[in-house]
Order: structure tokens, then C-alpha cells, then sequence
């Protein structure tokens, strides 16, 4: 049998992506306004990015996309209908929404510091609405598939800095943790990954193409 060790094998990185969608969306909406992703081609393209950082002659494989966000009350129907009939059906998506919970103080007065619940003009409920346990969701999947050996790199969208101690903590064990970044949102998140993608800037390839207007 021979020693030689052969040169023409190619590794292969599993890749899973997991998404913030609400950080995401708005990011992208700070970089532009009117910005629509195309979410089937999305996956593919942060796969390749990620890949080419860790090594540019292996070959990615796509593991699926997980996507966390929350829901604000009855005036998210559409997007409650848009993520169960259509976002939850794209080949290795998987999502995960929640209901904001009311917050349980108001904001506070700047010059007595009294908390104001209810406003005094309109009498309508200050407190606004929160996400509860999306962050959490996202560091437990991480964590617990990285586990599981369900992927090999994990690419992370999101300028949350709050994922730090997750990246952190997977790299002691060998997972690679790719930040999908929103520069300079998120640098802190970026130095403590294995690499980062300047998400931005590769918006051209996951562009949902603007509806034709059939008056035009």
C-alpha cells in the first residue's frame, strides 16, 4: 500500500447559515433603502464567500439556512404569510419567528426620570414591543449543531455584537464562525470570527430582480 499522500483530494466544508432577519434587513436597508434580497440565491452566495476565506480550493456544501426574527402583532400578517408560504418552503430553510412581547416599562422623562407608560395627549401604551429570545435561539442552534457536527463552518449574519461570546467560545473548539458583516457595523463581532464578508458589497448577486411594471 502506498504512503504517498494524494494531492488531488478535495475537502469539502460543510456550511450552515444562520440569519438574523430582522438585524439583516435593516442593515441592509441603512447600506440601501429600497434594497430587496433574492432569498434562494442568498444562501449560495455567502456559502461560496465563506468557503474561498477558509480555503479557496475546497469545495462548499450547502447545509441549510436558519432564520430567526419576530412578529409585531396583527400588522405583520403579510409577513406572517411571507415567511410560512414562502421563505419556510426555499430548499435547506428553516425558520424560526416569535411575537414581540410588550415592553414591561415605558420610557423614562428626561428631566424627572418618572417613567411614563401611558401617553398623557393620546393616552395610548408608550411601553412599545420587544424581541423575546431570538438572540438566544440563534446562540443555542449554534452551539448545540456545532455539537451535533451538523456543519463544519457556520456563518453568521448579523452586527449584533451580543453573538460575541459565541464566536468565541465555538472557535476553542474548532468551529470555524464566519461573520456575513455589515462594515463597520459589527467590527468588534468580525475580530473575534475565523474571517468575515463584506455583505454589502456583494449585494449585485443576491438582488431580487425590481417587478416589471405591466403599464410601463
Amino acid at each position: 500500500m502506498s504512503d504517498t499522500i494524494d494531492q488531488n483530494v478535495i475537502t469539502r466544508y460543510r456550511v450552515m447559515i444562520f440569519v438574523d432577519f430582522w438585524n439583516f434587513t435593516l442593515s441592509m436597508k441603512s447600506v440601501e433603502d429600497h434594497f430587496r434580497p433574492d432569498w434562494k440565491k442568498l444562501p449560495n452566495v455567502i456559502m461560496k464567500e465563506a468557503v474561498e476565506i477558509i480555503d479557496a480550493t475546497a469545495i462548499g456544501v450547502y447545509t441549510g439556512m436558519r432564520v430567526y426574527g419576530s412578529f409585531d402583532g396583527s400588522g405583520d400578517a403579510p409577513l406572517r404569510k411571507w415567511v410560512s408560504t414562502t421563505l419556510d418552503t426555499f430548499p435547506g430553510v428553516n425558520v424560526k419567528f416569535v411575537d414581540r412581547q410588550k415592553k414591561r416599562t415605558g420610557p423614562k422623562c428626561p428631566s424627572c426620570y418618572e417613567i411614563v407608560e401611558i401617553c398623557p395627549k393620546c393616552g395610548k401604551d408608550m411601553r412599545g414591543t420587544e424581541e423575546k429570545g431570538v438572540d438566544t435561539a440563534i446562540a443555542t442552534d449554534m452551539i448545540s449543531l456545532a455539537w451535533e457536527g451538523a456543519f463544519d463552518a457556520a456563518v453568521l449574519v448579523s452586527a449584533d455584537r451580543d453573538f460575541i461570546p459565541v464566536a468565541e467560545y465555538l472557535h476553542t473548539k474548532g468551529v470555524k464562525v464566519i461573520h456575513a458583516a455589515f462594515p463597520p457595523k459589527g467590527a468588534q463581532l468580525s475580530q473575534k470570527c475565523w474571517g468575515s464578508i463584506d455583505l454589502p458589497a456583494l449585494r449585485n448577486s443576491f438582488r431580487r430582480p425590481a417587478p416589471v411594471n405591466p403599464a410601463s
